[in-house]
């Protein structure tokens, strides 16, 4: 019998809808009254480690699942670990315990874009195939996944699309690794590389700006203290900065934070592709790492976590910037 922990955080999967359509938090998870649809197939350890909304989740939070987890594989004989979570910063949190937990146990994320007594409700089904991911041979060691609406993505690239469609999570550029297909789990593709790094607690001050037409340098400025620990930027194209921000990049550069770019783009990456004052050829040479593939809020969270496992320097650079990893 596999042995699958399920640690429940919260979210609309948690919420039901009341009288006057409004959603919120109960005092009793919805879940908690989940059959177990497997019989002796699989056995359930399930946990309430949080009941909050995901725009409450912080990394604070996410370092208390990591730790759960750890534990968990090691202590308690587990075969893999589902979380439910609010849709809004589940890929943040799906992200950080893919960078923060060095082993290849299967661990998915899940939630629901409709509330547990809404019509068409999503939960219960979701929670079915990620519990059905989890437990599958295959997806050992394809790193943290999000399974919801019958596709299995990795953590690094998926992202809320839709602010309510079921089908809200996608990976941009490179589509779902897998697929549920009735109670089956098939995989198609997998990731190169997966990199990690073991982390005991988390920095804070790490910031994300977004760049747009005639960005205001006083934006910037606002990260000129010394409490600041790192900057990322979501950067116009293929990687450029409205060149009035430049003298504020350089003071940040020059106290030695580590300002990391990607683009503010759908699709593609940030590369130092032009050469105009402000283009990225110039922001390279400044000192700014250039992120491959992530949107500004992984870029963050890959940043916090470098931070917080004592990288600096061409270390630090080096593990946010890797296209792979």
């Amino acid at each position: 019998m596999k042995k699958i922990l399920i640690l429940h955080t919260g979210g609309t999967i948690a919420m039901s809808e009341d009288e006057n359509g409004a959603v919120a938090p109960g005092k009793e998870n919805p879940l908690n009254q989940f059959k177990n649809p497997f019989g002796t197939e699989y056995e359930l350890v399930i946990e309430n480690i949080f009941n909050i909304p995901s725009p409450h989740m912080d990394p604070a939070n996410m370092l208390v699942l990591q730790q759960r987890i750890i534990k968990a594989y090691e202590n308690e004989n587990i075969d893999g670990v589902v979380i439910t979570h609010g849709t809004d910063t589940l890929e943040e949190t799906a992200y950080f315990l893919d960078l923060t937990i060095p082993f290849k146990l299967p661990i998915v994320l899940t939630g629901a874009m409709r509330s547990a007594n809404e019509i068409g409700s999503d939960g219960l089904y979701n929670f079915k195939t990620a519990i059905l991911t989890a437990a599958s041979p295959e997806a050992k060691g394809m790193g943290v996944l999000v399974v919801m609406n019958d596709e299995i993505h990795t953590a690094r690239y998926v992202t809320k699309t839709h602010t309510t469609n079921v089908a809200t999570f996608r990976t941009p550029t490179f589509g779902p690794i897998g697929l549920i297909l009735r109670d089956e789990v098939r995989f198609f593709e997998k990731l190169l590389r997966h990199r990690s790094v073991l982390i005991d607690h988390v920095v804070d001050h790490v910031y994300l700006f977004k760049a747009y037409a005639g960005m205001d340098p006083e934006l910037l400025e606002i990260a000129l203290n010394n409490q600041t620990n790192g900057v990322v930027i979501e950067a116009l194209g293929a990687g450029n900065l409205p060149p009035r921000v430049l003298p504020v990049l350089e003071k940040l550069l020059a106290k030695k934070i580590p300002v990391v770019l990607v683009s503010r783009s759908f699709n593609g990456i940030a590369q130092d592709v032009y050469a105009y004052p402000g283009g990225g050829v110039q922001l390279k040479q400044m000192g700014v790492t250039f992120c491959h593939g992530l949107n500004g809020q992984k870029a963050r969270i890959k940043l916090l976590v470098g931070l917080s496992a004592g990288l600096s320097g061409a270390e630090l650079a080096d593990f946010v910037s890797d296209a792979v990893s």
